[in-house]
């Protein structure tokens, strides 16, 4: 069945909307559809609220929907109950319809995963019970699944198990990493759930406690020593996961990734974990792109746990990270596709299509301004600044300034400097901006206070008030 559509939108897209539909409406990939725009005397489409949209736009005639701009804020269930038909977001800058149309309007579906996040307090022992649920709930909300207490050789946790314990009754499921016996047997009698890290030679201890044992090789690189493991729980029938070590750059990362091959071809069906700090904390690289290469291996692997870290600054969101990797390499699984077109929030530096408008496309558009308000946009070629008095085009925003004639107005001048540095940024690293919108950057993007946006211009004004009089 054909929908008719109805798009909203201001005067300065119009005609940019019109066009992109048109090419959407041409492609025979694209479900049939209809559609109608109507311009609703706002100049820019941001602008709209849905109170101004159901004050200016009454009826919707024959349409089974109502699309309105992406960056439309605002509850849209008042304009839905007015209307009687559905009414939706449309993507954030319309040269994304046609992406929007491939995906038929709907989100892929990332609420699904297959591997256990185990998140480790590497400091546990120097923190105190209220430091470490401090510490576990930052990272419980950044996806982690198991709390693993780290404990470091030579350093004494007196308070172990009343951590083990305040934890367990947060409804925490909690983890200790030690290779001290005692700190694991006191751990698995104060209720952990899992023990890291067990070899042949202390395999015991699983016997004591009812915790899950996570087995490593003895002696380094020795699959035969950690098979033996294996072998002797499946032989007594106790649940366990196994570890075959991930190494770092140039002290076996390779070598360690064969040996999880290995594992996996003669184990099909155990449950195996790798630990993924080794190379986000060890490697002087963004995380993102880390986690999502380690996670396409975890897929492929059917991995089913990780143990991961957020020490090291530049993996501070490591954790976060995982959480999405693991979700966009699951539904790509899930597929047969490559993952792509899944989430952006893993392409922290750069986008996909940083720029959306060509130059000719914003002089098109800066052409129809008949007011003093500045536009700010950004193309392939740099930045782009205009309002009635016209269009001013550079890549260095201090070139840009002279033309401004903002040196009487600080509010206007700062603001317009903000939002020139973001434009920048945008336009060295390839990525997307839009104005008034903070850059994305992905995982390591934080809310957006937009109250902040124009407190510095009521500052502004009360402060010329103030003079004048």
């Amino acid at each position: 069945m054909t929908q008719n559509l109805l798009f909203l939108t201001g005067k300065l897209a119009e005609k940019s909307l019109n066009k992109v539909l048109s090419e959407v409406q041409e492609n025979p990939k694209t479900p049939p559809f209809k559609y109608r725009i109507e311009q609703i005397g706002v100049s820019v489409a941001a602008l709209m609220t849905p109170d101004l949209i159901a004050r200016r736009v009454k009826q919707t005639g024959d349409a089974d929907k109502v699309i309105i701009p992406g960056l439309c804020q605002g509850d849209l269930t008042k304009l839905e109950a007015q209307y009687g038909i559905p009414v939706e977001r449309g993507p954030e800058d319309l040269k994304d319809l046609p992406q929007y149309f491939g995906h038929a309007g709907v989100e892929p579906d990332l609420s699904r995963y297959s591997v256990q996040i185990f998140s480790e307090i590497v400091d546990a022992p120097y923190l105190s019970v209220a430091g470490v649920i401090k510490k576990a709930e930052q990272f419980r909300q950044q996806g982690a699944n198991v709390i693993d207490l780290g404990c470091l050789p030579g350093v004494p946790f007196p308070h172990l198990a009343d951590t083990v314990k305040a934890l367990k009754q947060l409804d925490f499921k909690v983890s200790v990493d030690s290779l001290n016996t005692d700190d694991l047997l006191t751990a698995g009698h104060a209720g952990a759930d899992y023990l890291l890290s067990l070899t042949e030679k202390t395999l015991w201890i699983a016997d004591e406690v009812a915790s899950t044992p996570v087995l490593i090789p003895a002696k380094p690189h020795s699959l035969a020593s950690l098979y033996r493991a294996i072998d002797l729980c499946i032989k007594n029938g106790k649940p366990f996961i196994a570890d075959a070590i991930l190494d770092p750059i140039h002290f076996g990362l390779t070598d360690s990734v064969v040996r999880y091959q290995k594992l996996r071809k003669k184990y099909p069906d155990i449950q195996i974990m790798m630990g993924i700090g080794n190379l986000t904390e060890l490697t002087d690289a963004d995380t993102t792109g880390i986690n999502a290469l380690l996670f396409g291996i975890i897929s492929e692997l059917g991995i089913n746990a990780v143990l991961a870290t957020s020490v090291s600054p530049h993996a501070v969101n490591a954790i976060a990270e995982a959480d999405i990797a693991r979700r966009m390499m699951f539904a790509a699984k899930q597929d047969s596709r490559l993952p792509r077109g899944y989430s952006n929030d893993l392409l922290g530096l750069h986008d996909r299509r940083p720029f959306t408008y060509s130059e000719d496309e914003i002089r098109e558009i800066a052409a129809q301004i008949k007011d003093p308000s500045f536009r700010i946009q950004v193309s392939e070629s740099g930045l782009h600044i205009y309002n009635r008095d016209g269009l001013f085009e550079h890549t260095d925003p201090f070139a840009l300034y002279p033309h401004l004639k903002v040196d009487d107005d600080a509010s206007h001048a700062f603001y317009l400097g903000v939002e020139l540095a973001r434009a920048q940024i945008a336009w060295q690293l390839k990525k997307r901006y839009a104005q008034d919108q903070e850059l994305d950057w992905g995982a390591a993007s934080e809310a957006q206070n937009k109250i902040a946006k124009t407190a510095h211009r009521e500052a502004s004004l009360k402060e010329k008030r103030n003079k004048n009089r």
